[in-house]
């Protein structure tokens, strides 16, 4: 199928890219269609990706893996509300972070509350609150990303 996105233009994806959020996400719960876009020009993969709504072109939100600014992420949720995306186990779960990324980027964050937990098997996801007390929703990302990335063009 052909979709419009904020970012990349108009593309082509296939259709079992798609991810079904059933309650949408935070804020666009009438929004439940998502594709997890990455800017391939580079020929490498990037620590941030863009989860583009379907529907509304307009909709692009920055996302990553939350391991990568926090090793041992490991939310914690409510018994039962993962059942909404299916059969899952820690092979067929990728686990995505929101990023706030102002026009200064050293006050970039990401919200360790409020993980997004896609099941890569049947392609449905959610939003969820992590009980975790000490998960920020503001956790502030910049001087750990450029750590990485000057530990990365060191070796």
């Amino acid at each position: 199928m052909k979709i419009k996105t904020r970012y990349f233009g108009e593309i082509e994806l296939d259709d079992a890219k798609v991810i079904t959020f059933d309650k949408g996400l935070f804020g666009f719960e009438e929004y439940t269609r998502y594709a997890l876009l990455y800017d391939s020009e580079t020929g490498e993969s990037t620590s941030i990706k863009w989860l583009q709504c379907l529907d509304e072109e307009n909709l692009a939100l920055p996302v990553m893996m939350p391991t990568i600014v926090k090793p041992d992420y490991d939310p914690i949720v409510e018994d039962g509300v993962l059942d909404a995306i299916g059969d899952w186990n820690e092979n067929n779960i990728s686990v995505l972070v929101t990023l706030t990324v102002p026009s200064d980027l050293k006050a970039m964050t990401t919200n360790m509350k409020a993980p997004i937990i896609i099941n890569t098997e049947s392609m449905k996801g959610i939003q969820v609150v992590a009980e975790n007390p000490d998960y920020e929703i503001k956790f502030k990302i910049y001087d750990i990303l450029e750590a990485a990335r000057a530990g990365k063009e060191g070796n």
